[in-house]
């Protein structure tokens, strides 16, 4: 509780110049997001970049026996027949989507368009290799699907480079936008 005046109020306690804490917890509240989520993609699309097993077509840990475990329980086996038409160059590139993903997260540089990225990376991955995850919610890329939401509607307006170069443009502008 902080003290105003002579009496107490715990709903309207104020930080930063008069600012209320709910004003200030929901400015910021999509940066733990940003942080979890663009530190998971890094991190997923190097620990697939640096594992020689996973980039093979076949073999233990491979993309390409993975995608064959899952393409008869997956809910579009088209999408699984055409990975696995090149599942070397799958695996190359949902690492590096992984890894553009989650440097743009970081960075909160294009933030919705690499929220978009993320969400339809999860997507692709709930629809084939977690589909048959039961209960569905076992299956951790349909949660990722839904985290990635809020960021492709908000972006990163704050702590991020969008809302520097935001700033930049509206300084150059003269104040107008």
């Amino acid at each position: 509780m902080i003290t105003h005046g002579m009496g107490t109020d715990t709903h309207t306690s104020r930080l930063d110049g008069g600012r209320d804490w709910r004003d200030s917890a929901t400015r910021y509240a999509l940066v733990p997001l940003r942080l979890f989520l663009g530190i998971t993609f890094v991190y997923a699309g190097l620990d697939k970049l640096t594992d020689s097993a996973f980039m093979k077509d076949a073999g233990a840990g491979s993309v390409g026996d993975m995608m064959r475990a899952v393409r008869d329980s997956s809910a579009v086996p088209a999408l699984v027949d055409l990975a696995l038409k090149n599942p070397t160059g799958f695996g190359y590139a949902i690492a590096l989507g992984e890894l553009a993903v989650g440097i743009g997260t970081l960075l909160g540089l294009l933030t919705r368009l690499a929220a978009l990225g993320g969400a339809l990376i999860s997507l692709s991955l709930w629809l084939t290799v977690s589909w048959a995850s039961d209960p569905y919610y076992y299956g951790n890329d349909l949660v990722y699907l839904m985290a990635w939401i809020p960021l492709v509607l908000a972006g990163a307006p704050l702590l991020s480079l969008d809302a520097a170069l935001r700033s930049r443009r509206r300084h150059r502008l003269g104040g107008y936008r």
